[in-house]
């Protein structure tokens, strides 16, 4: 059974590689990112720019059997323009962002996930200081995220950025782990989808998964460096557009996390976050994100030899179809 496992902390930075360590409360070094945008030409009205047309030829389905019909016509407001590169950050508030923390589990074959508290603080703060609206649920049992999670895809989110949640648990391959049960992750968006939830249809919604999927470890490879408008008209999206989802790990591994200063993945996106959410879109934060996971974490258990000195990659799969801008309030 993969569960995220627990690495021991000695000496506050052992199993920590990178520049300026400064003690066990500054183990990741500032990093100040600048990124230089270019602007995005969409015009239609150049006399030899065409956007594809369907019109002359039909389309076609590439399942095996007859599609499952959703028979609703459902209409929803867009925040935005429908060529705008960056969704709206101007609402009244930023939005909703719901922390699901598991530390301790009825199932006995599940350990306790220690460290996972200061994961759970870091993050909340970090979106805090962000602008969220955070409310943090601990160790709840699956009728109760279910419970959670319908509540939150009621509410009227129309003078909201955007949703972020957050699950911080134990999981395998496809599955995450509540209290007292295994459930699909695609349980947790499901109830976010355009048509379940209109007014959050056209803005982003963020989830992130600190969990692994797998008990497959990644010793690393070593590397050498070579060199040091028309805005007016209606239009449709697709009922699951605006997702973005975030896993601490790949398909089939390993996700660590220390005992003492929680897991590597939260580490890295809330030291991101806040160096660089205010003006980095998501996406290329992200990619930082993977960067500081990749680089500046090994294991550190010489005591288990299969289990020393092993690396972590995290894993972003998007749906958004423009960019994620936490632009200040």
């Amino acid at each position: 059974m993969g569960i995220d496992l627990e690495i021991q902390f000695t000496l506050g930075v052992a199993y920590l590689r990178g520049p300026v360590i400064a003690g066990p409360a500054q183990l990741l070094y500032p990093v100040t990112r600048t990124l230089v945008q270019s602007s995005r030409v969409m015009n239609s009205s150049s006399p030899n720019f065409h956007f594809p047309s369907n019109k002359m030829s039909d389309d076609a389905g590439d399942a095996w059997g007859k599609p499952n019909f959703l028979n609703r016509h459902i209409e929803a407001r867009s925040p935005v323009g429908r060529n705008s590169a960056f969704y709206s950050m101007n609402h009244k508030n930023r939005g909703l962002a719901i922390i699901l923390n598991h530390e301790f589990f009825e199932i006995k074959t599940l350990k306790a996930r220690s460290g996972t508290k200061v994961d759970c603080e870091k993050l909340s703060s970090t979106l805090q200081g962000l602008g969220f609206n955070v409310f943090s649920y601990h160790n709840l049992r699956l009728k109760d995220i279910t419970k959670v999670i319908e509540e939150a895809a009621r509410t009227d989110h129309s003078e909201n950025d955007c949703f972020l949640l957050a699950v911080l648990s134990h999981g395998e391959m496809g599955i995450l782990y509540a209290n007292d049960a295994p459930y699909k992750p695609e349980n947790l968006w499901a109830f976010f989808t355009a048509d379940k939830c209109p007014s959050l249809a056209g803005k982003p919604k963020i989830f992130i998964i600190q969990a692994c999927q797998g008990d497959r470890l990644d010793p690393g490879i070593k590397m050498r460096t070579e060199v040091d408008s028309k805005d007016s008209l209606g239009y449709k999206i697709p009922i699951h557009s605006d997702f973005l989802i975030a896993y601490s790990t790949v398909p089939g591994f390993f996700s660590w996390r220390n005992t003492t200063n929680g897991s590597w993945f939260i580490q890295a996106l809330c030291a991101e976050l806040k160096a660089n959410g205010a003006h980095l879109d998501m996406l290329t934060l992200l990619t930082f994100v993977c960067q500081r996971v990749a680089l500046d974490y090994e294991s550190n258990t010489p005591g288990d030899v299969k289990m020393h000195q092993q690396k972590q990659i995290p894993c972003i799969t998007t749906m958004l179809t423009r960019l994620i801008k936490f632009t200040p309030k």
